[in-house]
């Protein structure tokens, strides 16, 4: 297996941890969390999604360098 699929499964495999640990620490404050979600408007959610991506992709580009 390539080093670059290595990466990529063990990050996957992080952020899967991280979510299902906080479903088993706080399923009703994740409950709300998701209610809450559902009414935000499509473009806030957007919005939110592109500034998570850019400080994930600036957070990978710098520990990685």
């Amino acid at each position: 297996m390539s080093w670059g699929l290595i990466e990529l499964l063990s990050a996957l495999g992080l952020v899967l941890a991280i979510e299902g640990a906080l479903y088993a620490a706080f399923p009703a404050f994740m409950k709300r969390t998701l209610a809450a979600l559902s009414i935000q408007p499509d473009q806030s959610l957007r919005f939110a999604g592109m500034i998570s991506l850019v400080a994930g992709v600036l957070i990978v580009w710098v520990v990685r360098g």
